[in-house]
């Protein structure tokens, strides 16, 4: 009668056998765990000693019992949920977030915003519109491009494929088609879809490179296609040379390399050029409001709204939004656990998501408000720097979680999670900023301007 193996549990034990010399590989005889001699190994003998020129021999013992597990049920032992609290404790925390940042955007939208619009469009003398204060005084320049808006677009195209890989491959997750059986399962199914989304990140690039009125579509193009993967691809290939040198069984062969450079050059980069081409033949946005081709003196800001504080408390929020289930997703990294509640994993992004763009939103309007028109790139910043965040906790993990004491493993460790945060910063930066853009566009869309 066949049978299948629905688990198993392993004992080690150090045993120091003795045995008759010479060795004879094709019929040793054993004086320890030999039924004749009746010596039964229990852990109380005394361990093997590595020591150099000196043979070890070893030796496994298998036991089979009948189960009741059924085969279909053989993975519950490792995906049973048994500190459910914390997760909810995690979702409950994250959503304290999101209600307290929701009801500072509601206050912005309902009430200030609002009677602002009322009492602007209801100016209609010369002297009235000369004592205007606030966001409108800058509705001349709030749309002026920035400095580097290639650089801008070409990270925002890189965000929007970061965006849509992450959004699929969370719901075929939750939906459960990645399954633990499927070693890889889940990088592979990441791997693809993000190759698949380099339509969406030479669209989205490509449509505000031409909004900022920019000419030379290939060379942003080339520049979407290649720098964020570039970079990663780079420390990636540093990584695995360090691994090789290393000679750990952990390095990706060559075959496997050359497998990602062709879905990088063979797949993502022709889609990349096909989204931007489609990108550039659809009009360019305009904004809502004329810009000025002198740019207007911004006035000196109070300490709390230079760049670098508001940058800093602005990343604060989206990482605690998200602190706790990034313990279980390090511990499944770096610790070799089962991580399979992506139910619990998608909620968190979307207070993730939720959480970045209101963020932004209402330091962005504190900050136009001061009459700084310059929102571009610190909207990017503001919930982009959550992944310095990141990868405080994750050097915070290292040193408390981690017995890592061999230099090359530390460099590894802190190399990959610079990769990891590098992809949130990109990630986060993306939603705050497109969040902030249609806040923008919105607010000035609704006044009426001379």
């Amino acid at each position: 009668m066949a049978s299948r193996v629905v688990g198993f549990e392993v004992t080690p034990y150090s045993v120091k056998h003795a045995y008759e010399k010479p060795f004879n590989e094709e019929k040793p005889e054993f004086l320890t765990c030999n039924a004749n001699t009746k010596h039964i190994v229990d852990g109380s003998q005394s361990p093997q000693e590595v020591k150099e020129n000196e043979e070890i021999i070893f030796t496994y013992d298998v036991q089979f019992q009948s189960s009741p597990i059924k085969w279909a049920s053989r993975w519950d032992t490792y995906l049973l949920m048994s500190d459910d609290q914390i997760h909810w404790f995690s979702i409950v925390n994250s959503l304290m977030i999101v209600l307290f940042l929701s009801g500072m955007v509601a206050m912005i939208m309902l009430r200030t915003l609002y009677q602002d619009i009322s009492r602007y469009n209801q100016l209609e003398t010369q002297e009235e519109a000369q004592e205007e204060t606030g966001w409108k005084l800058v509705h001349a320049d709030v749309f002026r491009p920035p400095p580097n808006a290639g650089l801008l677009c070409v990270y925002a195209g890189s965000g929007v494929q970061l965006l849509g890989m992450t959004v699929v491959t969370m719901i075929f997750a939750a939906l459960g088609f990645l399954s633990p059986a499927n070693r890889g399962g889940l990088m592979t199914a990441m791997l693809f879809v993000w190759v698949m989304m380099g339509i969406l990140a030479g669209y989205s690039s490509s449509r505000l490179f031409k909004m900022f009125k920019c000419t030379e579509w290939k060379q942003n193009t080339i520049r979407t296609a290649f720098m964020f993967p570039g970079v990663i691809f780079c420390m990636f290939f540093f990584l695995n040379f360090l691994i090789w040198g290393e000679k750990s069984s952990g390095a990706v062969p060559f075959g496997t390399m050359f497998v990602l450079i062709f879905l990088w050059f063979g797949i993502s980069v022709p889609l990349v050029f096909i989204g931007s081409y489609f990108g550039f033949k659809k009009p360019p946005l305009e904004d809502p409001v004329h810009t000025n081709k002198i740019p207007r003196q911004i006035p000196e800001q109070p300490w709390y709204m230079h760049s670098f504080f508001t940058v800093l408390i602005g990343g604060i929020l989206p990482f605690g939004a998200v602190f706790i289930e990034l313990f279980f997703i390090l511990t499944s990294i770096w610790l070799q656990q089962f991580y399979y509640i992506f139910g619990f994993l998608f909620i968190v992004f979307l207070i993730l998501v939720i959480t970045c763009a209101e963020i932004t939103i209402v330091l962005c309007y504190f900050q136009l408000c001061s009459e700084d028109y310059r929102w571009w790139w610190r909207s990017y910043f503001t919930s982009g720097f959550s992944a310095f965040y990141l990868f405080l906790y994750a050097a915070f993990y290292f040193f408390t979680k981690l017995e890592i004491t061999k230099v090359v493993s530390g460099i590894l460790y802190f190399s990959y999670m610079i990769i990891i945060s590098y992809g949130f910063f990109v990630l986060t930066g993306t939603i705050g900023f497109y969040a902030c853009f249609w806040f923008v566009r919105t607010i000035y869309a609704s006044v009426k301007f001379d």
